[in-house]
């Protein structure tokens, strides 16, 4: 699915920006957060990392109007971080990526939180553990 977004009117031609690359670029900025451990896409997605190919789009949905889009993030958050800042932080992020780099008005960019990450905590409990032993 492709959108049309017309540059100077149509006097050059049309430029088309597919919602794949949409979904790469809000991707990509919301995973430069600090606090966010990576993005949740589903079943597919496991199975598609699986066979060897990173999916730059998960937990990612985007909607594509002529103008402007709206964006929505599955997000999986490090544990003690404070989600409600990070959500903001993630939002601003993505909102200044994919404007600067499209040209499209975001007019939403949607937050989920789908799960929190322990692995450092655990880590550190076990290398604490076994540092007693």
């Amino acid at each position: 699915m492709e959108e049309e977004i017309n540059a100077t009117n149509g006097e050059m031609g049309n430029i088309k920006i597919s919602d794949e690359v949409v979904s790469i670029i809000a991707g990509i900025a919301a995973t430069e957060v600090d606090g966010v451990a990576g993005m949740s896409g589903g079943v597919v997605n496991g199975i598609t990392e699986m066979l060897g190919r990173k999916n730059l789009s998960k937990g990612v949905k985007v909607e594509v109007g002529e103008k402007e889009s709206v964006i929505d993030l599955y997000i999986i958050v490090e544990y003690g971080a404070r989600i409600p800042e990070i959500a903001w932080k993630v939002q601003e992020n993505v909102k200044k990526a994919v404007e600067t780099m499209t040209g499209l008005r975001v007019v939403e960019v949607n937050i989920h939180v789908q799960g929190v990450n322990f692995a450092k905590e655990e880590k550190e409990e076990e290398s604490q553990s076994q540092k007693a032993k």
